[in-house]
C-alpha cells in the first residue's frame, strides 16, 4: 500500500473519500446506504422521451381492487390536502441526495378515497411509455409515500417527472415513477418494468437490493 506524506493511502477509493466528506459536512454517515455516494446534483435518468402535456392532457387514475375507481385532473389533485416532506433519496445507480423537499398528497389518502378491497397486498405505479413499478401495499401507504407535484418549492421539472411523480423514498428511486398516470391496487406481486429486466422486486437501498438475488 502506498502512503503519502501524511501517512494516508493515496489510492483511497472514491466511495471511501465521499463517505469521509459526508462525515466532514456534519451528516450522520448512517444516512448513506452502503455502496452509495452523496451528491448535490440531481442526475437525470429515465425510460423514453420526456413527455409534454397540453392543458387538461394529464390525469391520474386510481383503480384495481377498489370499490370506487376514479380519475383526478391535475387541478383536482393539487386542490387536495397536501403535505411537505423533507427526505433523502437513493438511486440504484449509486447516487444519494439528502434533504430533498417535496409537496404532494399521501398515496394512502388517495387509496382510502377509492375504498381499498380486502386482500390488497401490492400496488403498481403506471407511468408514461408503459413504465411500471411494483410496490408492497405497506410501503406505498407509509406516511412519507406521496404523489408529488413540487420539488424544492417549485413545480417538478419535466426531466424529473413533472407534472406529477410518485415518491416512495424508503426504496431505491426507480420505485418512484416519473410522469405518474395511475395507481393500481393488486392482490399479488407482479414485476414492473425494471423488475422484468433484472432489478430486485423490493429494492431496499440499505440492503443493496439492486438486482435479482441481492
Amino acid at each position: 500500500m502506498q502512503m503519502n506524506f501524511w501517512g494516508q493511502n493515496r489510492y483511497m477509493g472514491f466511495f471511501d473519500r465521499n463517505r469521509d466528506e459526508v462525515v466532514a459536512q456534519g451528516f450522520d454517515p448512517a444516512r448513506l446506504p452502503p455502496g452509495q455516494y452523496l451528491t448535490d446534483r440531481f442526475p437525470v435518468l429515465h425510460v423514453g422521451d420526456v413527455p409534454t402535456y397540453g392543458p387538461g392532457d394529464w390525469n391520474l387514475t386510481i383503480g384495481g381492487l377498489v370499490d370506487t375507481p376514479y380519475v383526478l385532473t391535475f387541478e383536482q389533485l393539487t386542490a387536495l390536502p397536501s403535505v411537505t416532506l423533507t427526505t433523502d433519496i437513493h438511486c440504484v445507480t449509486k447516487w444519494s441526495k439528502f434533504d430533498t423537499v417535496w409537496r404532494g398528497v399521501r398515496v394512502r389518502d388517495l387509496l382510502e378515497a377509492a375504498g381499498v378491497q380486502a386482500g390488497a397486498t401490492h400496488i403498481m405505479g403506471h407511468a408514461e411509455h408503459g413504465y411500471t413499478a411494483n410496490l408492497p401495499f405497506d410501503d406505498a401507504t407509509r406516511d412519507e409515500s406521496l404523489v408529488v407535484w413540487e420539488f424544492d418549492n417549485e413545480p417538478i421539472e419535466p426531466i424529473h417527472g413533472g407534472p406529477v411523480r410518485l415518491l416512495v423514498p424508503n426504496l431505491y428511486f426507480w420505485k418512484s415513477p416519473k410522469w405518474l398516470r395511475g395507481i393500481e391496487v393488486m392482490n399479488t406481486d407482479k414485476p414492473g418494468f425494471w423488475e422484468r429486466n433484472g432489478y430486485h422486486m423490493y429494492g431496499d437501498p440499505f440492503l443493496e437490493q439492486r438486482h435479482w438475488g441481492d
